[in-house]
């Protein structure tokens, strides 16, 4: 069930310099043939810079999953963080890798490949925390949990680690083992659409009213 907060929206203020950002951009990106999707251009701009733009001003520091390309990604003054374990095991893998980095108690994560991630997601994930006394807040697009848009108290590092070493994967399955909040973004339906092939991108590009380039 959804715990959208029921007290002002400045009851809890937003702890910004406490929050890390968390891009995730170390998947395989099997269904785009490969590329790097952080790096796929979109209107002429690599995807991961309109996530990077969205973050910068929610956190105190932004830091980059990816397993690949780090030059490319260093240029962006953001620390890259490859997973600790070999094979792409998934978003929970490179949350980890980032929370043993990250100085700060929360992390604030979203992916690579969803460009429009909305200038209010860091607190209104908190909002929720905080409502419930929680550890996580994960977005809830109406229709479903959506896990890579959350934010994460770093003191669980121990328990997804150990969770990752039971050869676990599933992320909504480690989230339920949580203390876990759930925030209404049913407003803000284009934060959850995705670019998972060239196809979808130059789809995108066009209701966003501009060609794409290619990457």
């Amino acid at each position: 069930m959804m715990s959208p907060p029921t007290t002002p929206p400045d009851a809890h203020p937003y702890p910004r310099e406490r929050v890390t950002a968390g891009i995730l951009a170390g998947g395989r990106a099997t269904r785009m043939g490969g590329i790097d999707k952080g790096l796929v251009e979109l209107r002429g701009r690599p995807m991961v810079e309109y996530v990077l733009d969205a973050l910068r001003g929610q956190t105190a520091r932004v830091l980059v999953n990816a397993n690949r390309s780090f030059d490319r990604y260093e240029r962006y003054d953001a620390r890259v963080v490859p997973d600790s374990q070999e094979g792409f095991l998934g978003p929970l893998a490179g949350i980890a890798s980032m929370m043993a980095v990250a100085d700060t108690e929360w992390l604030l994560t979203s992916p690579c490949d969803s460009p429009q991630v909305p200038a209010d997601l860091g607190s209104r994930l908190w909002q929720a925390v905080a409502h419930d006394d929680a550890d996580i807040g994960v977005a809830h697009s109406g229709e479903r949990l959506e896990p890579v848009f959350a934010l994460l108290h770093c003191s669980l590092r121990a328990s997804l680690e150990a969770y990752l070493g039971a050869g676990e994967r599933k992320i909504d399955r480690w989230y339920k083992q949580q203390r876990m909040a759930t925030a209404d973004f049913s407003d803000c339906p284009q934060m959850f659409v995705n670019v998972n092939s060239l196809a979808e991108r130059d789809q995108l590009a066009s209701q966003l009213g501009g060609a794409a380039v290619p990457h």
